[in-house]
């Protein structure tokens, strides 16, 4: 069970559904229905939180404490109609301002919503944290709390590196970055609720006590440090078609199957040769590698390139941190101290506080090991 709260001088906590509950209902409807209806699904999934809050409240009054328990529809966390994976539209917090006023602590389930119509929505994965983030939002509340099986943001992970460090602090922007490309503490669109509303959000151990990392606005201490931390993802598959005609629109023709398959791509890199063709490649997740493959053919034969290449053993590595707007030099360090252990990067992507490459699978530990040491993130920051 994961938890969020909102903290002021009053308490909402809001839960999710009791571990593996979710998964074991999922399966339940894919007994039925290989591809289950997605309006039918959330009403079944939405249960395991029901289940949660009223044994969670029971719970605290045993213990002496008044409490009240809410599902998504009975606060009103209204949200658009897009089933397993609904956005947050508005929240009526007045029921819970009136229980916080008469001293009781309000448990809300996370993770669920109700559309305009009454239709039961869910949020998706993790949508507990957006849950909480959005209330906290709503209540004007000093922190939000995400309690957690981590006892904070690390540095990277430390089943990877074991000297992996917890961050202090780090900003919603890096934040942001880390979940996007890989970091799996936060549900991605929990912290970007916490940055649109300026919530600061705190992340904390279930099982252990601690300051946990507290992620917020930025300030001059956080730029002192090059780096903030190292992500990577393992579901990244390579596609290049090789030998484009280089006109104008070339880029369209080729992804717009792609979007039109569904497939969502990441990195692009297109090279110009001296005969007029273009090498054109990009990533997609690792599971929509083969359907991607399919429709690139497709698009091989129509255009009259020459081939189509993938690969599906690649993963991406990326450093993330503010203090590369002020500092040079972060990119040489980078792409040096992988030259010196022998890994080839196949691709780079960058942005203002990020870089991104693709390495051969194989080299993934010994590459976030390696950026880790050369940006000597085992360190707190001077």
């Amino acid at each position: 069970m994961k938890k969020a709260r909102a903290v002021g001088h009053d308490l909402v906590v809001v839960v999710s559904a009791m571990s593996g509950e979710t998964n074991r209902l999922i399966g339940l409807a894919k007994d039925i229905q290989a591809q289950p209806n997605a309006r039918e699904l959330d009403v079944l999934v939405s249960t395991g939180e029901q289940v949660t809050i009223a044994l969670l409240t029971m719970a605290l009054e045993q213990i002496g404490c008044s409490a009240r328990s809410y599902t998504g529809n009975q606060v009103k966390i209204l949200t658009d109609d897009s089933y397993t994976k609904a956005r947050i539209l508005s929240i009526d917090e007045h029921r819970m301002r009136t229980d916080l006023q008469d001293g009781k602590v309000v448990v809300v389930a996370g993770f669920q919503g109700v559309d305009e119509q009454g239709n039961i929505t869910t949020l998706g994965r993790g949508g507990s944290d957006t849950t909480g983030v959005a209330l906290a939002a709503a209540l004007k509340a000093d922190e939000c709390h995400i309690y957690t099986d981590v006892d904070g943001v690390y540095t990277t992970d430390p089943r990877v590196e074991p000297k992996a460090r917890r961050l202090d602090k780090i900003t919603f922007e890096e934040m942001l970055e880390m979940a996007s490309l890989g970091s799996k503490v936060l549900q991605i669109r929990s912290v970007e609720f916490a940055g649109k509303y300026n919530v600061p959000l705190r992340v904390l151990s279930t099982f252990t006590e601690g300051n946990g990392t507290l992620i917020t606005y930025e300030d001059s201490e956080m730029e002192s440090a090059l780096i903030s931390g190292i992500a990577f993802n393992r579901d990244e598959a390579k596609l290049t078609i090789n030998g484009v005609p280089d006109r104008p629109g070339i880029a369209s023709k080729i992804l717009g199957p792609i979007a039109g398959a569904n497939i969502e791509v990441d990195m692009i890199i297109q090279n110009i040769a001296d005969d007029e063709t273009t090498d054109f490649t990009f990533t997609v997740h690792r599971n929509d590698y083969q359907k991607a493959k399919a429709a690139l053919e497709g698009t091989c034969a129509e255009l009259g390139a020459k081939k189509v290449t993938g690969d599906d053993n690649i993963v991406k590595v990326s450093i993330v941190g503010v203090g590369m707007r002020s500092h040079a030099g972060i990119a040489s360090t980078m792409f040096k101290a992988l030259a010196d252990e022998g890994i080839n990067i196949k691709m780079i992507s960058t942005s203002e506080i990020k870089i991104s490459v693709v390495v051969d699978e194989k080299y993934l530990e010994l590459a976030v090991r390696t950026l880790h040491s050369a940006f000597k993130l085992d360190q707190p920051p001077a």
